[in-house]
């Protein structure tokens, strides 16, 4: 009992050291900010209400879209844009400046040695990754690791934030989360506590989960966004070739709101997908398989891993598209543990 106490202690003790650390380090102005340059408080109160708590994240809107927020009329917007101009630096840096920025990003380890060798670290924040495969290749076993990973201490290879877990699958377990953080040395329940969760059952539903979680995001340290999976409901919501057209465009928006929160509170984002036949693939190609989601899909996601089954019960892993990673592939094992390294 005593050490389960203990151990609760240390694992909030961690998450609030990780939340002085974000104040030192200022990753994203807070839009309260905007009154002490002569935005009215009912104006910033309309701003969060539309789900926009930091400057960073006001300068990722367009006016028009900022315009379409009840109560702000174009000269309102353009004042509060010149307001948000003077706080937050969107112009251009050297590229010096830029490798310094990069310093912050947190490699999350994944639980398997080879295949944090083969990320350079871990699943990177600030950037989305996204694993597809068939069923039953371990998309959602390296979910349900990072729950707990994400939550050690950045010295052991975590990053020391809480979880927020979308499920548009209805494939998340929460009892699957306890043997893995045992095996991590950390108290469950403390770990349950860390992880935000909720399913959603249409893409619109989807979309609204993304925009309540800048709230959180603003006042408390997470590290990673999971969703699990990210094409489910587009390809129930849309049926048919004359629709295709209207649900890239709504998945297009999605993509942007995920890029969007990886970068402005320097979040992981881990989504995984699905494949699709693809006929057309020709009889020289051994698997005749493709992502779902198209080019809308393949140009969102900044790392892409292919996921496919191995010899007998280890599963592999391919960098298939990566702007910092060479193409390669590493083998792991779906233990009791979550996701290890696969045992020769």
């Amino acid at each position: 009992m005593m050490a389960a106490l203990k151990a609760e202690e240390t694992s909030q003790m961690q998450l609030v050291e990780r939340e002085e650390i974000d104040e030192d380090e200022d990753l994203f102005e807070m839009i309260d900010k905007l009154v002490a340059q002569g935005i009215n408080a009912g104006d910033v109160k309309k701003l969060q209400d539309a789900g926009i708590h930091t400057c960073n994240g006001l300068m990722m809107h367009t006016k028009k879209n900022l315009t379409g927020i009840k109560g702000l009329s174009e000269a309102k917007v353009d004042k509060i844009c010149e307001a948000a101009e003077k706080i937050v630096n969107f112009g251009y840096m050297t590229g010096s400046d830029a490798l310094l920025k990069r310093k912050s990003v947190v490699k999350i380890t994944t639980g398997c040695q080879a295949l944090d060798d083969l990320l350079g670290g871990g699943i990177e924040t600030s950037a989305i990754t996204e694993a597809f495969g068939e069923f039953r290749c371990g998309k959602t076993q390296l979910a349900h690791t990072l729950c707990v990973t994400t939550q050690l201490p950045t010295n052991m290879k975590g990053g020391n934030g809480k979880v927020a877990y979308i499920d548009t699958e209805g494939t998340f377990r929460p009892d699957r989360i306890v043997p893995i953080a045992e095996r991590f040395g950390m108290d469950p329940g403390a770990v349950l506590d860390n992880i935000i969760y909720a399913r959603a059952y249409t893409y619109e539903h989807q979309y609204n989960l993304l925009l309540g979680l800048a709230a959180k995001m603003s006042e408390e340290p997470f590290r990673i966004l999971i969703v699990d999976s990210i094409i489910a409901l587009f390809r129930v919501d849309f049926t048919g070739r004359g629709e295709l057209a209207d649900r890239q465009q709504k998945l297009a928006q999605m993509l942007s709101r995920l890029i969007k929160i990886a970068e402005e509170f320097n979040v992981a984002v881990y989504m995984t997908n699905q494949v699709i036949a693809d006929p057309g693939g020709g009889m020289f190609i051994s698997d005749p398989k493709k992502p779902a989601g198209g080019h809308v899909l393949a140009h969102a996601a900044t790392i892409r891993l292919l996921f496919r089954k191995g010899k007998g019960d280890t599963r592999v892993c391919k960098v298939y598209d990566a702007p910092n990673l060479a193409e390669a592939e590493a083998s792991f094992q779906i233990t009791q543990g979550g996701i290890a390294d696969a045992k020769d």
